[in-house]
C-alpha cells in the first residue's frame, strides 16, 4: 500500500534583490520567500554580479525566522551561492554539495546537492542556464554527464532555464530522464507570459500543484515569479520509496 508523502518546492530568481520599481529592497525579497514556504527553496541571483560577488541575502535572519538553512559550499568568499545559486533547505541532512561550471559563453553554474530530508534520500539540482540555445544544451548535456556519473537516487530539478520556447534542444535531453512539471508563466514578474522558471522530477516522485507563486509582493520584488509545487512521494508501509 502507497501513502502520499509531500515537500513543499519551490524555486526563485530573486534578480539580485531589485525589483520591478529598480529599487534593490532584499527585506521584500525575504518575505516573498517567507510568503512561499517551501521547505526546499532553489534560489538563483542571489549574489552580486560583480567585484567580490558578495551574498546579499541576510541567511541569519532566514535561518532564525523561516527555519531555511543554506547549504554549505566551499571557495565562494562573500558570496551565498554559486555562480549566484542558492539551496534553502528546511530540517533536511546535507550529505554532499556539488559546485559545477557550466559551458558556455557567460559564468554559469548549476549546484548538485544530496540530502536526506524527513528521512528520505533526494538530490537537487539548482540550475540557471543561458540565454543562448546552444549553451544551453551544453549545460545540459554536463548536467547530465554529472548525474549519470552519480549513485542513482530521487531527482528534482529546478532553476531558472532560460528556455524561451519551452521545446528546444535541450529540453527534449531532459525528458530522456524527468517528468517535467506542468508549465506556469513567471516572467516579467507584473505581466508573466513565459515560463522560465521550471522544475521537473526524476522516477519515484511527482511535482503536484504546481504555481507560480503570484502575490501583490511578489509582483514587485524581482522580475520573475517564484514558482512553486509539492513534491510528493510514493512510500509503502515500511516507508521504502515505491
Amino acid at each position: 500500500m502507497f501513502v502520499p508523502f509531500d515537500l513543499s518546492v519551490a524555486s526563485y530568481n530573486i534578480h539580485k534583490g531589485v525589483g520591478t520599481d529598480r529599487c534593490r529592497d532584499l527585506a521584500r525579497t525575504a518575505a516573498v520567500i517567507a510568503e512561499i514556504g517551501a521547505d526546499i527553496l532553489a534560489v538563483q541571483e542571489a549574489d552580486t554580479r560583480f567585484g567580490n560577488r558578495k551574498g546579499l541575502l541576510d541567511l541569519d535572519k532566514i535561518r532564525r525566522d523561516l527555519g531555511l538553512i543554506a547549504v554549505p559550499m566551499d571557495g565562494v568568499g562573500d558570496a551565498h551561492g554559486w555562480h549566484g545559486n542558492l539551496l534553502l533547505v528546511r530540517n533536511a541532512l546535507v550529505h554532499e554539495v556539488h559546485q559545477l561550471i557550466l559551458p558556455g559563453l557567460e559564468p554559469r553554474g548549476a549546484l548538485v546537492t544530496d540530502l536526506t530530508i524527513a528521512g528520505r534520500p533526494l538530490r537537487v539540482v539548482n540550475a540557471h542556464l543561458g540565454l543562448l540555445q546552444a549553451s544551453r544544451r551544453a549545460q545540459v548535456r554536463a548536467l547530465l554527464d554529472k548525474i549519470e556519473r552519480m549513485e542513482g537516487r530521487p531527482t528534482l530539478l529546478m532553476g531558472d532555464l532560460n528556455e524561451w520556447r519551452g521545446t528546444g534542444s535541450a529540453f527534449k535531453a531532459l525528458e530522456k530522464h524527468f517528468t517535467f512539471a506542468q508549465a506556469r508563466p513567471s516572467f516579467p514578474s507584473r505581466f508573466p507570459l513565459l515560463a522560465l522558471d521550471r522544475m521537473m522530477m526524476s522516477p519515484h516522485g511527482e511535482l503536484v500543484d504546481v504555481a507560480a507563486h503570484d502575490s501583490p509582493l511578489s509582483r514587485r520584488a524581482s522580475d520573475h515569479l517564484p514558482i512553486k509545487a509539492r513534491l510528493r512521494f510514493n512510500i509503502d508501509r515500511q516507508g521504502e520509496l515505491g
